[in-house]
């Protein structure tokens, strides 16, 4: 059964008008160093694409390394007046951003889905939204930044406990989600006092850009949010091993990952990755089986299944197994593809070519080992120039397998059958993520089990995906460590400072002697 196509893509005016809009926005450069826009110097151009069509949106000239050095020196220069100034002062100024953001909330999401393919329901009812309450609970957050109360714990001293902005920190951000990472880096830096330097994928900048000067637009101090826009070998390098950054924090996979951790231990940097996922979904044989299947097409499909979060593992109990796959099957053949533009789309395009064929390698390969129930293949016609790929269901692969082990970032879902709740929740466990799992069961006890038990940094329970500003956000084992979102963010982004007085009138001598005598 072949999925059907919302659209064709014949003139599409609504995506020409963003583009234009773009290239007359952002014709002074795609860096925002120090309040405006600048051209990159490193001599070599690089081209938005739109995914739907394969086509050029919009060109610019890559950052380099001297770049990377004005903004840090930007960013470095900032930081003294915005780390000085009140939490109520940071708060109002972030809390102007957010009404910022809302106002322009339509010219991002189109901008978002252009350069990503993403549907524009998606950029509108998620992405944007999510963005502009991030942005008004870090503000909220920005007046919230305490240490420990004072206390007597050695004597006469009393001591007390600072946090304390980091100072200038070095961000690189993935293309999946481009505006919302660019939030989630961002806010929770500049909540706490710091000032930023971001890097953007270059293929997804314009967001990143926008989200800049939309900061600087409500009163944010030039210098305290900058964006950089080059390649990762150079400019991000340069970045991350930057002797004027103090803190790296890097999402993306976990190869990159290690990467960066290397450059970053060189300068002995405050570190935060969140990297790659291969989310498990299990399904225990007394769940509602409809709303399983339903919960796995919209964990595997959201963003066209590039989410590091995204189900891409099911385990499902073998007295529910075969209906499972049915089921999935016949929800998966009624997803429509299309111009992400187009009000009847549910699947836009992967990021690029490249992506596509990437993930139809690896379920060429899997035809070997294992069966293609429904999609495994780019359609064609009016989406043929695009980056397509139909949703795709994949059942009977073995656990050791590479399309069970490897993260493949794209519609795709492998589904496998266990036993006993031992299994389901051992097999959930290998491999070597632990970013996110969601455990499906109408059993409060085998639930909670699962939760406990099931070793990553989000576990949801007859649900997958949804994602909230108070709660973090973040992976155990090669997810990486540290978390978005929430309080634990805005704390990661401060360092800790032990404050002693001596509460005595006199020069104290007896800790003195005890270690040098009487002298």
């Amino acid at each position: 059964m072949h999925n059907p196509t919302s659209a064709n893509l014949p003139d599409r005016p609504s995506a020409k008008s963003v583009a234009a809009a773009a290239q007359e926005r952002f014709a002074d450069g795609a860096n925002f160093v120090g309040g405006r826009l600048t051209q990159g110097t490193s001599g070599r151009t690089h081209a938005v694409v739109d995914p739907a069509t394969g086509t050029d949106v919009f060109t610019y000239e890559l950052a380099g390394t001297a770049d990377v050095d004005a903004a840090v020196a930007s960013a470095r220069e900032a930081f003294p007046g915005w780390a000085g100034a009140t939490p109520g002062e940071r708060s109002d100024a972030m809390h102007a951003f957010a009404g910022a953001l809302a106002e322009r909330a339509e010219e991002f999401a189109r901008l978002e889905s252009l350069q990503c393919g993403k549907p524009l329901k998606l950029s509108r009812e998620f992405d944007v939204p999510g963005t502009v309450d991030n942005t008004a609970f870090f503000a909220g957050a920005a007046r919230h930044l305490q240490g420990q109360s004072a206390g007597e714990y050695s004597g006469d001293h009393t001591s007390y406990v600072r946090r304390e902005p980091i100072g200038v920190v070095g961000s690189i951000a993935p293309w999946n989600y481009p505006l919302q990472m660019a939030a989630w880096k961002v806010l929770p830096a500049i909540a706490a006092g710091n000032t930023i330097v971001l890097k953007p994928a270059e293929l997804t900048p314009l967001t990143s850009l926008l989200f800049a000067q939309t900061a600087a637009d409500a009163g944010i101090p030039a210098g305290v949010v900058n964006v950089i826009t080059g390649a990762g070998r150079d400019a991000g390098e340069h970045l991350v091993g930057h002797p004027d950054v103090a803190m790296t924090s890097f999402t993306g996979s976990t190869g990159v990952g290690k990467r960066v951790a290397e450059v970053a231990t060189a300068t002995v940097k405050r570190l935060h990755l969140e990297l790659g996922g291969k989310a498990p979904f299990v399904v225990f044989d007394d769940a509602d089986l409809a709303a399983a299947v339903h919960g796995a097409v919209a964990g595997a499909l959201i963003n066209t299944g590039q989410d590091c979060t995204a189900a891409t593992r099911a385990y499902v109990q073998r007295p529910l197994y075969e209906a499972f796959v049915a089921g999935v099957a016949d929800v998966m053949a009624s997803v429509r593809l299309g111009d992400p533009f187009a009000d009847g789309t549910d699947l836009g395009p992967l990021i690029s070519h490249a992506q596509r064929d990437r993930v139809a390698g690896f379920v060429d390969r899997a035809r070997s080992y294992a069966r293609v129930v429904t999609g495994g293949e780019a359609p064609g016609g009016a989406l043929a120039d695009g980056a397509y790929y139909r949703p795709t269901l994949v059942a009977d692969a073995a656990q050791d397998s590479e399309i069970v082990q490897s993260e493949i970032f794209g519609p795709v879902l492998v589904v496998l059958p266990f036993d006993t709740d031992e299994e389901g929740i051992r097999l959930a466990n290998d491999t070597p993520y632990g970013l996110a799992a969601s455990a499906w069961s109408t059993n409060v006890y085998r639930a909670n089990r699962a939760t406990r038990e099931i070793k990553a940094g989000c576990v949801w329970v007859n649900d997958h995906i949804p994602i909230l500003s108070e709660m973090p956000h973040g992976g155990y084992k090669a997810s990486g460590f540290g978390k978005d979102m929430s309080a634990y963010s805005f704390e990661e982004y401060t360092q800790i400072k032990h404050v002693m007085f001596d509460n005595t009138a006199v020069v104290r001598k007896d800790w003195h002697r005890t270690i040098f005598g009487d002298r």
